[in-house]
């Protein structure tokens, strides 16, 4: 499977973003916030895909990070929702406004997605309700985005939220330093090795 993308923005139109990538070109459906990401830094980007291979197509889907990746392969494991209807989601709402909204039961917040009516609003309320609180839990490490990322990136690699709650905390409370996502990621993942 492709899971990075390293290379230039050729050009983008709409969702769909193609990336030169050592002289071959990806055709990626990238989100919202990947797409912030590609023009902010179109000659040097890096972008954490997911490939969907169905009988007619082949279709690369982009994120900004790895934590946005996870949420995007929780989200199809959802019964009716499709690699385009989540990332659509991806797009439209925020992890923590979605989260929120998940665990309170905010079916209205959801509906307000293109292509989300009622019972997908209400599918998504029931089948990530458990879920929900790896995203939700990542605020007690900290209220930093890095922080936020790792955790839900830990998770998605298949630690148990507890785990990778408890590794990223381990590092960002260490020594004052400033932490990027990648870093967080792997001094917890070096953490997680050892136990």
């Amino acid at each position: 499977m492709i899971g990075l993308l390293r290379g230039k923005l050729v050009e983008r139109d709409g969702p769909t973003a193609l990336i030169d990538v050592g002289g071959v070109g990806y055709e990626v459906e990238v989100s919202g916030g990947a797409a912030v990401m590609l023009e902010a830094n179109p000659e040097g980007i890096v972008v954490y895909t997911h490939l969907v291979v169905r009988e007619d197509a082949h279709t690369l889907y982009g994120f900004a990070n790895l934590a946005e990746r996870g949420l995007f392969r929780t989200l199809i494991r959802v019964t009716g929702v499709g690699p385009r209807l989540a990332l659509s989601l991806l797009s439209s709402v925020a992890p923590d406004v979605f989260a929120d909204a998940i665990v309170s039961g905010n079916t209205a917040a959801l509906e307000r997605v293109p292509g989300i009516g009622r019972k997908t609003a209400q599918r998504l309320v029931v089948e990530l309700k458990d879920k929900v609180r790896e995203l939700s839990a990542t605020t007690s490490v900290g209220h930093t985005l890095n922080t936020r990322e790792a955790v839900l990136a830990l998770i998605a690699l298949g630690y148990r939220e507890n785990q990778a709650i408890g590794a990223v905390a381990a590092v960002a409370d260490g020594g004052g330093v400033e932490w990027s996502t990648e870093d967080l990621i792997g001094e917890a993942l070096k953490r997680l090795a050892t136990e």
